[in-house]
């Protein structure tokens, strides 16, 4: 489907796959709540082994890579209703290479976005992230060569003026955690089309457990020989005590269920329904690291963090109104059939 597609309720029965249909239905409204949920519970976790435990960011990734890795191996056998398993396939040639991006774009995702909260306040993080459509354009022109309209460039104005404001004002700025924060959006939006590339390919089905096995298989493998340069193994020792070491299980165990959650979901609604509905949950997280972490906001802050909210959900819709715009003036073999 094209994002401006309607959702309906459309299914397979060839190849067992759920197609866009959007949130009315009940899977996909259960997989949008547990997303939420996980993400949440990730993402204070983070914050509060960095923060409070003065955990190492390096150690916290690769113990996160480690444990979705396990997760996504035991529900390659037991899918616990996630996923319908196909059987009978055969691996395509480019399948080590394919996993191999998505581990690299995995790691970079969540190593940038740990070093990010280390030096900024949580909401400010989740501010800065929020900007992806900047970043989702600019793939969309150096990648694909898609050409931005008209009503979607004009909504990216009130995104970068609320991220300026937000910048300029935020009292926990850092220039490391703004840049990370940065990073994590590009390799994120990279890591999402590569994703739904693949769960919408038709030659081999890939399952959800395989997208969080074998990349993170990769990631671990390219990670860990870092550890001898950045990782202070005397302090590690010394501080890896048993409440540290369940809250990185749990930490761990949280965001196999995020990451594996946001992969079927995908599956269920178009990229603009995935879209609006990551905005509302960084909106949701932003307030509630506010009341939570009782990170100090300024009054320009909080507004410029509601102006990038804003120009994202405006951003939304324009892309739909831009796709439509494109299908009502496109030549399709349907509108020559009529002509003929």
């Amino acid at each position: 489907m094209e994002e401006g597609d309607n959702e309906t309720l459309v299914s397979n029965k060839e190849d067992g796959r759920p197609r866009n249909i959007g949130l009315q239905h009940p899977r996909a409204l259960t997989f949008l709540a547990l997303w939420y949920v996980f993400s949440g519970v990730t993402l204070f976790l983070n914050k509060y082994i960095l923060s409070y435990q003065k955990a190492d960011p390096h150690v916290l990734c690769g113990m996160q890579m480690f444990i979705t890795m396990c997760c996504g191996l035991a529900q390659m056998r037991f899918p616990l209703g996630t996923y319908q398993p196909v059987t009978g396939q055969r691996q395509p040639d480019n399948f080590a290479k394919n996993m191999f991006i998505l581990g690299l774009l995995q790691l970079g995702t969540i190593m940038f976005g740990l070093v990010a909260i280390y030096f900024v306040a949580v909401s400010f993080a989740e501010t800065v992230k929020s900007s992806a459509p900047l970043f989702t354009v600019l793939i969309a022109w150096l990648v694909l060569g898609e050409r931005t309209g008209v009503f979607v460039f004009v909504s990216l104005i009130p995104v970068m003026a609320g991220l300026a404001l937000c910048s300029s004002n935020e009292l926990s700025f850092s220039s490391i955690g703004f840049l990370c924060a940065l990073s994590t959006n590009l390799c994120e939006c990279v890591q999402s089309v590569v994703s739904k590339s693949l769960l919408s390919s038709r030659s081999y089905i890939y399952s959800p457990a395989e997208l969080q096995f074998y990349p993170n298989l990769a990631a671990v493998s390219l990670q860990l020989p870092t550890w001898y340069f950045f990782v202070d193994f005397t302090k590690l020792s010394a501080q890896l005590d048993k409440n540290l070491l369940f809250a990185m299980v749990l930490d761990g165990i949280s965001f196999h269920g995020q990451t594996i959650t946001a992969y079927v979901l995908m599956s269920y609604v178009s990229p603009i329904t995935y879209s609006v509905a990551n905005t509302t949950k960084r909106a949701c997280l932003i307030w509630l690291s506010v009341l939570l972490f009782g990170n100090p906001v300024t009054l320009w802050s909080g507004i410029g963090t509601a102006v990038v909210i804003g120009g994202v959900l405006l951003y939304s819709k324009a892309r739909e109104e831009d796709a439509r715009r494109r299908e009502q003036f496109s030549i399709t073999h349907d509108k020559m059939a009529t002509v003929r």
